[in-house]
């Protein structure tokens, strides 16, 4: 029934949000002069939504989003220096070795020759292109899809380049907005295997009752799925 398997990249396959979230922590010490945490994390998610649509996900939009953010709390008092702290802090994430879930390799080698395989992830182009070749399994998959946005128009143009209709497709990822809504959405099926930290701006609760649907505890039960769905 499944022909396709699509794996999302970060917080799937690799460590990611909690990156970012010692980030904010780094940067909540820094800026701690000019606002308490809880409204610098308030600020700076206003600034990440509201950058979204010319910044795009991934590192470099949310490095701006924090100068920005400095700029705004600090009433433009923010030095250089702490600027360029900044800069660094955003430095960091893009050189950060790529670190694979427990479990990644394993489950990559149970599922070659089930089942194609192709790593569907969205962020900075050179960012992800650099995750991907870090993370050794580009060539144990048949494809890789780095994406500007998960959304339904992205999933029917990914599954027309493989030639396979949305019933044929099995869709894996920790985020319940991107890898999970839109593929039932198109007619796909979907499973979710949480990360201990999810970005504020990707949580949604999933339709537990859809029949296409799956929680998963691991990406290590996701063989066990492809042989449920096999004898649905």
């Amino acid at each position: 029934m499944i022909r396709l398997l699509g794996l999302d990249g970060d917080d799937t396959l690799w460590h990611s949000e909690s990156h970012f979230a010692v980030t904010e922590e780094s940067l909540a010490e820094l800026l701690s002069p000019y606002a308490d945490p809880d409204d610098l994390r308030r600020r700076m998610l206003e600034t990440e939504r509201r950058n979204l649509a010319l910044f795009g996900y991934g590192v470099k939009g949310f490095t701006l989003s924090m100068i920005e953010t400095a700029i705004e709390v600090s009433g433009g008092r923010v030095s250089v220096a702490e600027i360029q702290r900044i800069i660094d802090h955003g430095k960091g994430l893009l050189t950060h070795p790529v670190e694979l879930l427990e479990g990644v390799s394993e489950v990559v080698d149970a599922l070659d020759g089930r089942v194609r395989l192709v790593i569907v992830t969205k962020g900075d182009l050179f960012h992800q292109e650099s995750k991907v070749a870090a993370s050794g399994l580009a060539e144990r998959v048949e494809g890789i899809e780095i994406v500007a946005e998960k959304d339904e128009a992205t999933y029917q143009r990914v599954l027309g380049r493989y030639g396979v209709d949305a019933e044929e497709f099995l869709m894996v990822g920790n985020s319940v907005r991107s890898d999970v809504a839109p593929v039932l959405a198109i007619g796909g099926w979907a499973a979710h295997v949480p990360y201990h930290v999810t970005w504020e701006l990707e949580v949604a609760e999933p339709d537990v009752d859809h029949d296409r649907f799956t929680a998963l505890d691991s990406l290590r039960d996701v063989p066990a799925l492809l042989d449920r769905l096999a004898a649905h």
